[in-house]
């Protein structure tokens, strides 16, 4: 058997810390203690998954499978959210966003560049939190933060796995997690009541 090189250790800390994120985040919303914007997690799906086949052509190699992982999850979050019948309001803005992330495959294809989309995606990926930020401000007991502080460590660790650092490798991860620290900040905010 080969020792694992410092990437690839990395990379399943990451896997690791993907499933540990996921599990009680799914959990509680199986017993209705969470209610996530299914909208939300449908957008962030669908740009992990493209922005996760970017990194692997632009030989990110193993640090690019914890983002491949959390895709996978996040669509499965999305699905889990939809049966439950979590927060169902779906704005205008919510289509235009998600009609953006789906943009960015023929954006990758016709310029055969993979750093627009990757930054189309990361632009879109962050939008995709407004559904979600404008829920959790109303309602800022009805989302686990735990998964968002873990994710954003996930992020910087499997940044580090990278096997080559680029603009198209690094953008997702990095914009990604300092979203979900924004995020459980205004949300820890909201709980202390203000503003009010």
């Amino acid at each position: 058997m080969f020792p694992l090189t410092i990437n690839e250790l990395l990379s399943a800390i990451a896997i690791a810390l993907t499933f540990i994120a996921f599990y009680p985040y799914l959990r509680s919303i199986h017993k209705g203690e969470t209610k996530p914007h299914y909208f939300s997690w449908v957008i962030w799906g669908l740009t992990t998954l493209v922005v996760f086949f970017a990194q692997l052509g632009d030989q990110g190699g193993v640090g690019s499978w914890p983002i491949g992982l959390s895709g996978i999850l996040t669509l499965y979050v999305a699905l889990v959210a939809f049966l439950k019948r979590s927060d169902s309001s779906i704005t205008s803005l919510d289509w235009w966003l998600f009609l953006m992330a789906l943009s960015a495959l023929p954006l990758w294809y016709f310029t055969s560049n993979a750093l627009w989309a990757v930054v189309l995606l990361t632009f879109v990926d962050t939008l995709g939190f407004g559904p979600t930020f404008r829920k959790a401000y109303n309602f800022p007991l009805e989302e686990n933060l735990s998964m968002y502080e873990i994710m954003a460590l996930r992020n910087l660790i499997a940044s580090l796995a990278l096997e080559h650092y680029s603009i198209i490798t690094l953008l997702f991860p990095t914009v990604s997690g300092v979203s979900c620290l924004v995020f459980v900040a205004m949300v820890r905010i909201r709980r202390l009541g203000w503003p009010a």
